[in-house]
Formats: structure tokens, C-alpha cells, sequence
């Protein structure tokens, strides 16, 4: 694909964008993802800013987590961007749904970073949530920092571990630091590119790590730290990682192929400050981007973007819709006027936002692998490209099929048109898609999660006052059918598939089978069944 031409470059924009790094945390239910998320804001003081609770009483649910659903439940729902700098490095954290099921949003999310970072629990290793996202970050291609947490707890050796990351994901594990015992034994960890030894203190909540430089593993003073036993474990295991295991090769890294791996324990603090270290060092920059005319630079001087997300309702004082832009290249600047590529006219940026949860700030600028929020006044829908770049279009983002299905409908009569405003207003948002059913009022709701349905009928009573009632289907997946209108209407259906359609008409055929799929198609060779749409 050609490379755009890209107009003069500026310096500031250039180290701008350099020192960006762009990332989401990946992991399954309660590997410790919004805890490290926390510790990551810490560290960085931006929960200071953001005035996130400080008193161990008062640590109930994440800064991130502002729905109220989230917060009663202790999981997160919905994704949300934390900004903070760190050094020279500014960081762009787009915090993802950790439940035991997720949505498109989650996907989405995965297509505006440039790397991941993804926490297992040491006892449990590498779980089904946990791998599902991988694959999606294989598809894309990207970095994966891993964080196994949880080492002053029971779990399950190091070695196994790493083993288990390379034969489950595929990927070469190269591990920075190495532990030191292992749950009520736990020491500490070695960190091999410093020669030093971090000392776990239990109940100091790792404010303070203790560090003890070493000239290497071989030093004396190793032993007579750990003591023998300790230390000949540890230093058998190192010479083994030392022979047969894996040198970082950041163009391996960088394609998907390795992944370093620190070990430490969020909850206590313990090794997180020395992992946001490694992350500036090891997170790439926000890289190009592919369009309709051609790989788009991240130091290109014309802005672009492009909304992956949209969210209405997160604050009840403004009770306005945001969209979820991430800058793409070049520099956005308040009141800029850009194309909107979809509704191809030039429109005015008078006011962007900083999203931290439900606070918000004003932005006067950001840069390439920033994520700023627009107040959406209906223009905006998700995969929307706007730029300074004429004719650019945005690669498109994936769309996923759905694989739970439920009909929806208000308790209450008089509730109706208050039921359809929000229903629009998720659909519009990907927290769902809307099916219709021929002779039936009752919408059919399609998720790629099935969580979701709880969350369409906690916000629908939260944000519109309306309570619902939901009746989950035994359909498992749906094909949308294309054809001429004669092919469409004649087609032959199987008995037990349902017949419905999206908002804007088109036929979809929902099965609870895979036979009946194969049906489907063997009986209508002439039309096109798509999973998505």
C-alpha cells in the first residue's frame, strides 16, 4: 500500500507523538487487572489528581469503573481512557470490561492502542477470557507486555508458567525479573536488567521496596540474602533461563511473537513501579495507520482520527452523548475544522475532552495516540474518520457476530417511547444490535456478550426510567441474508431458525443449530449469509 504524503513535520509534534504510548490491559475475571490499573494511577500520581480515594476503607471499586452497575457489582463494564505521564512518557490507558463475558466495545477498544499488557494470576495462569482477547490482539498484531500477579499468594511455578504462555499462546516468554520463593515464601524478585534485587516486605504494601544491587547472579551477597537453599533454587532456575531460554528481540516483540513477562503483586504495590518502567521502555509509540489513500504517518502535521467508541450518559449533570476519538497523526487543536468523512462536509471542533471515567476536562490539544472526547450532538457514529486530510478514510473497523439473543420489552405501557430513546441510544452506541421480529412488538436484542443484557436494562432504568422485562432465546448465532428481493423472499428456511430483521430492513436468520445453518446455505445456494453486518 503507498505511503500518504506526508506534509512538513514540526519538531514539537514529532516528540509529542514519541513519547506516547497507547495501551489496554487485557486479563480474565479477577486476575487483577483494575487493581494494577489503580496501582499503574498511583505511581503516577494521577489518582491524586483525579481525586480517587486514598484510605484502605474507602477503596471500594476503580476510578475507572464510574457506571453504577460497576460499581455495585466491583467489576467494570464498560472501557474508559486514563491519561498520566511517567518520566518523559506520556501514557494513553484504555481500561477494558473484566467481567466473565464482554462486548464489542472490548474488541473495539483493542483497535485504538498500539500495545497490551496482559495480567495472569500465578495460580491460575492463562484463563478462557484471557485468551480470547490475546487472539484478537494477534489479529492485530499487537505487543503484548505480560504481568503475572499474585506471587505472594499460592500459585504455581515460574518456569511453568512460561512454559504454558509459549505452548497456549505461542508466543517466546522473556521474563525481566525473576521471583524469589513463591506465596507465603515469597522474597521478592531479581531484575535482571538492573542486577537487583527488589525485597518484598509483607504488610509494608511495597510503598517502599527495599533494593539490593548485585553484580550479577553469582554475587555473594545473594547468598547470604536468600539464604542457601533459596538461593541455589534460584540460581539453578536462572542458568536454565540463562541456556535455554529466550533473548528479547524487540522486532519479534513488536510483531506479536514475544512477550517480556514481570512478575509482582498489584495488591501489595510490589513490583508495579519497576513494570511502568519497563512499559515506557518496551510500549512502542502510536504507529501508522492504513486508509483508503494509503498508510497514514502518527508525525503527519494534518490531523486525523477516528471514533471507536460512544457513550452517552456517563455524567448525570450533562446527560449528553460522548464520542471516543483516537487521534490517528498530526496535532488536533480546540476549534479546528475538520472533514467528517462519512457525512463528507466539513464540520468545527469547538470543544474536546479529557475523559478520566466521569471526570472531564477541556483538551486544547492532543497528538497522535491521544483519545479525546466529543461531545456528540448525533454526527458522530463508531468507525467515523475525521481529518484535515481530504478524502481520508480510516481503515473500518471489525465487526463481531453476536452469540446471545433475548427478546426486551417495558414493564410499563406508557413507557414505551422512553424505551425505544434509550434502545436507539445503545444501539447507537454498539452496546447491542436490534433486531426486529415479523408480527411482534418485543425487540430482539443481539450481544456479542451476554452480560450485556444486564447492562441494556440497568441503564435503561438508570438513564430513562424504564424498567423492562427480558426473555433470553436459545438461538447461538445469526447470519444476515443478502440477495435480490425474489431470492429473499423465496428462500428456503429450516423449521427451528427464526426470521428477523436490523433497523435498516435486512433479513437475518437467527439458529440454535449448526446443522441449521448448513441448511440454510445448501438450500440457498444463490444468497449470501454474512456473520456480520
Amino acid at each position: 500500500m503507498p505511503v500518504l504524503e506526508t506534509q512538513q513535520l514540526t519538531p514539537r509534534i514529532a516528540s509529542e507523538v514519541a513519547r506516547r504510548r497507547t495501551f489496554a490491559i487485557i486479563s480474565h475475571p479477577d486476575a487483577g487487572k483494575t487493581t494494577l490499573t489503580e496501582k499503574l494511577l498511583l505511581y503516577a500520581g494521577a489518582i491524586e489528581l483525579a481525586g480517587a480515594v486514598r484510605r484502605k476503607s474507602q477503596q471500594r471499586h476503580a476510578r475507572s469503573d464510574w457506571m453504577a452497575m460497576e460499581q455495585a457489582r466491583g467489576i467494570s463494564v464498560t472501557s474508559t481512557v486514563l491519561q498520566f505521564d511517567v518520566g518523559e512518557a506520556c501514557f494513553n490507558l484504555l481500561d477494558t470490561p473484566g467481567h466473565q463475558d464482554f462486548s464489542e466495545d472490548t474488541y473495539r477498544v483493542l483497535t485504538a492502542v498500539d500495545s497490551a499488557v496482559m495480567v495472569l494470576d500465578a495460580a491460575k495462569g492463562i484463563e478462557p477470557q484471557t485468551r480470547k482477547l490475546f487472539e484478537v490482539c494477534r489479529q492485530r498484531q499487537l505487543p503484548v507486555v505480560t504481568f503475572v500477579n499474585k506471587l505472594d499468594q499460592p500459585g504455581r511455578e515460574p518456569l511453568e508458567l512460561l512454559d504454558e504462555i509459549e505452548k497456549v499462546l505461542g508466543m517466546d516468554a522473556v521474563p525481566q525479573n525473576w521471583p524469589i520463593g513463591g506465596g507465603i515464601d515469597f522474597l521478592g524478585v531479581y531484575d535482571f536488567l538492573r542486577s537487583k534485587v527488589l525485597r518484598f516486605e509483607r504488610g509494608a504494601r511495597g510503598e517502599r521496596a527495599a533494593s539490593v544491587p548485585t553484580t550479577g547472579v553469582d554475587d555473594p551477597v545473594l547468598a547470604a540474602l536468600l539464604g542457601a537453599h533459596r538461593y541455589e533454587t534460584f540460581r539453578d532456575e536462572s542458568e536454565l533461563l540463562a541456556a535455554a531460554g529466550h533473548r528479547y528481540d524487540p522486532d519479534r516483540f513488536l510483531a506479536g511473537r514475544q512477550t517480556p513477562v514481570f512478575f509482582g503483586s498489584a495488591l501489595n504495590n510490589f513490583g508495579v513501579e519497576a513494570f511502568l518502567e519497563g512499559l515506557e521502555t518496551l510500549a512502542p509509540p502510536p504507529s501508522s495507520r492504513r486508509s483508503n489513500l494509503g498508510v497514514i504517518e502518527p508525525a503527519d502535521d494534518r490531523f486525523a482520527g477516528f471514533v471507536f467508541k460512544v457513550q452517552a450518559n456517563m455524567d448525570p449533570n450533562h446527560r449528553d452523548s460522548m464520542a471516543f476519538v483516537r487521534v490517528v497523526s498530526g496535532r488536533f487543536e480546540k476549534g479546528m475544522a475538520v472533514e467528517h468523512a462519512r457525512l463528507q462536509r466539513q464540520i468545527r471542533l469547538p470543544r474536546a475532552h479529557r475523559i478520566f471515567a466521569q471526570e472531564r476536562e477541556t483538551a486544547e490539544e492532543a497528538f497522535a495516540g491521544d483519545v479525546i472526547g466529543l461531545v456528540n450532538p448525533g454526527i458522530f457514529t463508531i468507525g467515523d474518520t475525521i481529518s484535515e486530510i481530504a478524502g481520508l478514510e480510516l481503515e473500518p473497523l471489525p465487526s463481531f457476530p453476536p452469540e446471545f439473543f433475548a427478546r426486551l420489552w417495558p414493564e410499563k405501557v406508557d413507557r414505551h417511547k422512553a424505551f425505544q430513546k434509550g434502545l436507539l441510544q445503545l444501539e447507537h452506541e454498539g452496546a447491542i444490535q436490534v433486531l426486529f421480529e415479523p408480527m411482534r412488538r418485543e425487540p430482539i436484542l443481539a450481544a456479542v456478550g451476554e452480560l450485556q443484557f444486564d447492562l441494556v436494562r440497568s441503564r435503561l432504568e438508570a438513564e430513562y426510567g424504564v424498567t423492562t422485562r427480558l426473555e433470553r432465546l436459545g438461538y447461538r448465532s445469526a447470519l444476515w441474508v443478502s440477495g435480490t428481493p425474489a431470492e429473499v423472499d423465496g428462500a428456503v428456511w429450516p423449521s427451528s431458525a427464526l426470521r428477523a430483521a436490523d433497523r435498516r430492513g435486512r433479513a437475518v436468520a437467527l439458529f440454535d443449530a449448526p446443522w441449521s445453518e448448513q441448511f440454510m446455505a445448501e438450500k440457498n445456494p444463490g444468497l449470501e449469509l454474512s456473520r456480520t453486518h
